[in-house]
């Protein structure tokens, strides 16, 4: 049993985050130089590639539920003799 969706354009988008931080980490230990201005590609570029995820998902995610749903339908109903009374 799952406890939540897989939610693959917040996994990027973290990923983005997290490696903007990486590099302004290695550039306070020393490690390399940074410009200040590079965090805004890295963390833009990590967005914009989330939301085309997050759109994909979502529509492969509509796509998967609607069919699931159209092939439950095909089936007769409980009952057709119209023998139960509406309460």
């Amino acid at each position: 049993m799952q406890r939540h969706e897989f939610r693959p354009g917040r996994l990027i988008a973290g990923l983005a985050v997290l490696g903007a931080a990486v590099v302004y980490a290695g550039d306070t230990a020393g490690s390399w130089h940074t410009p200040w201005y590079t965090v805004f590609p890295v963390v833009f570029g990590g967005l914009v590639l989330a939301s085309v995820v997050s759109a994909a998902d979502y529509l492969i995610r509509r796509r998967r539920s609607a069919r699931s749903a159209s092939r439950e339908n095909t089936g007769a109903p409980a009952s057709t003799s119209g023998s139960q009374a509406m309460r």
